[in-house]
């Protein structure tokens, strides 16, 4: 994989499996680049865009989901959805934006809505959809590399999907059974989930992530977080598999426990709000870097990112296992030089 004719998506999978490829790879989520003159410039220099889908599906026969749009009151346009289980209702209110959308209301509210999401939890069936994960990889071919998704982390999914920060903090501290009962239920779905991604199509997944240190805490953390990675992990790794995380917040704290875990890779570690890459790559000796070019750095003067990017690489050298992404929004009116700018300095960076 070190020679002129390398794809965009050999020389990620190359990093990935801690080799050093002909130069570094440098990668954007399908959604963080429009398609135009500049993204297929970038495309031939050897961008690899990173397109993320499952190949499983989660359904819930016993429960029935309904959505209304419509305009509220403040003249936004929402979408409210009602899931109606035999223990009651249990709604959402987002707004959307764009690619994504805004969770206006989350799902639980009181402790009256425990008994509905215990059911909706348990209501759930597992099932492989790997030719519909065959036909894109087919249809994307070398520019792309797709990323398979595991089931979450149990108390993160109950964080970011169903309860939101405040009502979870409030409920750890008041009614922590209750919440165990859900973190149990979802324990379930995520050891059914395991194998069927370790045996599907893909290379490898990531398990979750967007995880908020100073909310969860260190101990919290290594109880209730890191062993399902390894146990994901162990799956993964009898099928040839690797493991991942999406680590984009400040991990200072956790940066030892994120260290002992069997996890292959970090993703979206930002070197802006975190330890530096150097400091990085020491603790995680034994695992892949794949950074998030620094959301906030995307605001300097076009020298200072090529500057900037010729650091990260300096630091991440020899450049066995290091990747640099793109994973969060870049300003509409910055990302097409931004992203010239670093392609420019990995170019005519050295990388070995």
């Amino acid at each position: 994989m070190k020679h002129a004719n390398t794809t965009p998506r050999q020389r990620v999978m190359s990093a990935l499996h801690g080799e050093i490829p002909d130069k570094v790879p440098f990668t954007a989520y399908e959604n963080k680049i429009p398609q135009c003159a500049v993204e297929r410039d970038l495309r031939n220099r050897g961008l690899c865009i990173v397109y993320r889908m499952s190949s499983y599906r989660i359904i819930r026969p016993n429960v029935n989901v309904k959505s209304f749009h419509y305009v509220d009151e403040r003249g936004r346009k929402v979408i409210k959805t009602i899931y109606s289980t035999p223990c009651g209702d249990l709604t959402t209110l987002e707004k959307p934006s764009g690619f994504t959308s805004w969770t206006l209301e989350h799902m639980f509210k009181t402790p009256d809505d425990y008994k509905a999401l215990l059911f909706m939890i348990k209501d759930s069936i597992v099932e492989p959809t790997y030719d519909d994960v065959i036909r894109k990889v087919k249809a994307l071919g070398e520019d792309f590399v797709i990323r398979d998704r595991l089931h979450g982390e149990p108390l993160q999914i109950l964080i970011s999907r169903y309860m939101g920060t405040e009502n979870f903090c409030i409920e750890w501290m008041d009614n922590r059974d209750e919440i165990l009962k859900l973190y149990d239920a979802l324990v379930e779905i995520g050891r059914r989930v395991y194998p069927i991604v370790a045996d599907g199509p893909l290379e490898f997944a990531n398990l979750g992530g967007n995880v908020a240190p100073q909310i969860i805490g260190v101990e919290n953390f290594k109880k209730y977080y890191v062993p399902h990675y390894n146990e994901a992990a162990q799956i993964m790794h009898k099928k040839g598999k690797l493991i991942g995380c999406h680590f984009d917040a400040d991990n200072t704290t956790i940066m030892d426990a994120i260290g002992q875990t069997e996890l292959d890779y970090i993703e979206a570690y930002d070197p802006g709000m975190n330890p530096s890459v150097r400091e990085a790559r020491k603790v995680w000796s034994d695992k892949v870097l794949w950074i998030n070019w620094p959301s906030a750095w995307h605001l300097k003067p076009i020298e200072l990112v090529r500057e900037n990017t010729i650091q990260l690489i300096e630091e991440a050298m020899p450049g066995n296992g290091f990747i640099i992404g793109i994973t969060e929004t870049v300003p509409e009116d910055r990302w097409q030089s931004n992203f010239s700018a670093i392609m420019d300095a990995i170019e005519n960076s050295k990388f070995r």
